[in-house]
């Protein structure tokens, strides 16, 4: 079952506020108890950035203590402002009981309504969702128009899960060189997954020239991350092909 991305973190929002913006610096810089200062202060004057952004303190236990009730009545009122990351975050939030029952009919409607406005975080989320049937009913054409917009603007787990789906033909006509590209997009974001099947299709020759140093070197990336997969076939290719990588 593909995953969803988790809470989507600092907003720099499209509304200028002299004090928001000084204290998205300041978490930059990792002053967090000044910009929870200032955050706080003009979330009571009711900034949705400034709601949003402490909201996420809440949520991850920034300064304060974790605090996910607190976090999702904050979100709720920076989503109620329009503000897309924080109907994105409401969603998570309703995907994982976070603060909230579990409720994936609500997770999906805060994914469709961040989607709607083009945050690709949702859109990546909202076709997990499609899918793999959770939360409304299993569309895989749906699934890849959502993961295709997702990818359009650079989300790596998007990209990739766009090579699962041409690998598999879900929702679209298998082509193993679409999957190929889907594929090397991903890597080149250093995603792990990506760099493995990238990896296994040169190793393979699918849709690429076999080449066993290249499959070798996309292995070693995706393994250094932790990969199991990675390092178990790095091993067994390495082992039957010593004169090109001995560790």
């Amino acid at each position: 079952m593909k995953k969803l991305l988790l809470i989507s973190l600092l907003s720099i929002g499209l509304f200028a506020n002299e004090n928001v913006d000084k204290a998205l610096e300041y978490i930059e810089k990792q002053e967090f108890k000044k910009a929870y200062i200032l955050l706080e202060k003009e979330s009571k004057k009711g900034d949705g950035k400034a709601q949003y952004n402490l909201g996420v303190m809440y949520a991850i236990g920034q300064v304060v203590n974790q605090d996910y009730k607190k976090a999702k009545e904050l979100y709720q009122k920076s989503a109620d402002q329009g503000y897309a990351e924080a109907k994105y975050n409401l969603g998570v939030m309703y995907d994982k009981g976070l603060g909230v029952q579990q409720d994936y009919k609500k997770a999906k409607d805060f994914f469709q309504k961040s989607a709607n406005q083009g945050f690709a975080k949702a859109q990546f989320n909202l076709g997990v969702m499609y899918d793999n049937g959770i939360g409304v009913q299993q569309d895989y054409k749906k699934a890849v128009e959502l993961y295709q917009k997702s990818a359009d603007q650079g989300v790596a787990e998007a990209q990739y899960n766009l090579g699962i789906m041409y690998v598999n033909g879900l929702g679209v006509k298998q082509d193993y060189k679409k999957a190929k590209i889907f594929f090397q997009k991903s890597a080149n974001q250093g995603f792990a997954k990506a760099q493995y099947n990238l990896g296994v299709m040169y190793e393979n020759g699918i849709a690429v020239k076999q080449d066993y140093t290249k499959a070798i070197e996309l292995y070693l990336k995706s393994a250094d991350q932790g990969f199991v997969e990675a390092q178990y076939s790095l091993k067994i290719l390495c082992k039957e092909h010593p004169e090109i990588y001995t560790q």
